[in-house]
């Protein structure tokens, strides 16, 4: 293509002899590139050129930048974002705080739940469910309320000799009952019953627990005979054929788990009325408020030579230390608490015999209904005594046990009160 005019553009021949003058030659005109609207999206600042100064060409002022992808070389301005609050960095979106509270409240839950089932799964592993109540023979019919025989034995079980010494044990080989409670969980209000090892029963028929024989009554003798005999079994076969009352549940604890208990939680906090002292249990008590360690509450529960009342008042003792441990025990600062609960569920679980039917709720169930006795929401007492009996025991006075037992039978609240 020729742009240059056609009347004898420059560099052409001249019939002339002068020197042809210079010419104009025509404009060419550029393509025009479109120009650009400025972009106002993706928090582009339509003011952002203005504050840059001179020197620019036209196509940035547009918008564009040589060496982008669009036509005629040039290019669009990279995305620019607004200041976050505060003049900060980049700005973002707003955090969904409802969103993040919701996701964050699930997975508490879920991690409380998988805690709590893998704290129970580990706790019934622990228990040992050997007491097998279907043994128990012509045994009498459910009440209405939930009754635990609860025991007491001096079994040294997995003590050392030091354990012994330290703790003012003994050597006695095989175990016996040391103390003996009934407590029966109602509705119309918590009952805790005593009942003296020294205590004068019939022991009856039976079917060894072992051996699957038969055996005839005994005869009159002490209670805590029947444990020796033939262990739980028999011990909550002569108490129901006794009492009239149904057990629907059985809980045993040695020496050492005792102590062991109230050592993981800290020692337990009593009021002791009166101080005494007892060489063969090892107590030493001044009187007033004091935190017993797991030594001292053994020699709590098991002195008896001090008083007067002797196994009586013993068994006061007992029931009192033991709604106080199970106050402290069953609050939410243990439960709740991994570094309060396993230890504590850790020292006694291992040496708490129960019955095949008693469930880790079961034992919670006990638990809470002692610490309603000490709240002052039930009734603690003795087995009512009306004298003594052979061989320096004592005597239960039937009219007022078959009173008590059949306010417990019919969830009633209990009236009947013992004079020892």
């Amino acid at each position: 293509m020729n742009d240059w005019p056609e009347d004898g553009g420059y560099g052409r021949g001249n019939a002339n002899s002068q020197p042809e003058g210079p010419r104009r030659m025509s404009h060419v005109q550029r393509p025009q590139v479109p120009q650009q609207p400025p972009r106002h999206d993706q928090g582009y600042n339509p003011n952002f050129t203005q504050a840059q100064g001179s020197g620019y060409d036209s196509g940035y002022s547009s918008g564009q930048v040589y060496g982008g992808q669009q036509g005629g070389g040039h290019g669009t301005v990279p995305p620019q974002y607004a200041p976050g609050p505060g003049g900060g960095g980049p700005g973002r979106p707003a955090p969904n705080w409802r969103k993040r509270i919701k996701v964050g409240s699930i997975v508490l839950v879920v991690g409380v739940l998988a805690w709590g089932i893998g704290t129970y799964a580990w706790a019934s592993s622990q228990m040992r469910n050997e007491v097998d109540l279907s043994k128990v023979i012509e045994r009498p019919s459910e009440g209405d309320c939930t009754t635990y025989l609860i025991v007491g034995s001096d079994s040294r079980e997995g003590m050392s000799a030091e354990e012994k010494k330290k703790l003012h044990t003994g050597s006695a080989e095989g175990k016996r009952t040391d103390s003996m409670m009934i407590l029966a969980a109602c509705s119309s209000g918590n009952t805790m019953v005593s009942l003296p090892r020294d205590s004068w029963v019939t022991i009856p028929n039976f079917v060894g627990s072992e051996s699957g024989k038969s055996y005839p009554a005994r005869g009159g003798s002490k209670l805590n005979a029947a444990y020796a005999m033939d262990g739980p079994e028999l011990l909550v076969r002569t108490v129901e054929f006794n009492t009239g009352l149904r057990i629907d549940h059985y809980a045993e604890i040695g020496f050492a788990g005792f102590a062991n208990i109230v050592d993981a939680l800290g020692g337990v906090e009593l009021n002791i009325d009166k101080g005494f002292k007892d060489k063969k249990s090892g107590a030493d008590f001044q009187a007033g408020t004091q935190t017993l360690n797991g030594e001292q509450a053994l020699a709590f529960v098991r002195t008896r030579y001090a008083f007067a009342q002797s196994d009586l008042q013993r068994t006061k003792n007992q029931q009192k230390f033991l709604s106080a441990l199970a106050n402290q025990a069953a609050t939410p600062g243990t439960i709740l608490n991994p570094f309060e609960l396993y230890p504590t569920l850790g020292a006694g679980l291992d040496t708490l015999v129960v019955d095949k039917d008693m469930s880790l709720y079961d034992l919670g169930k006990m638990f809470f209904a002692m610490k309603g006795i000490n709240s002052g929401d039930g009734k603690s007492m003795n087995m009512p005594i009306s004298g003594k009996a052979p061989q320096n025991s004592l005597k239960w006075d039937m009219p007022k046990v078959k009173q008590l037992v059949q306010q417990i039978q019919n969830d009633e609240k209990v009236t009947v009160e013992s004079d020892r």
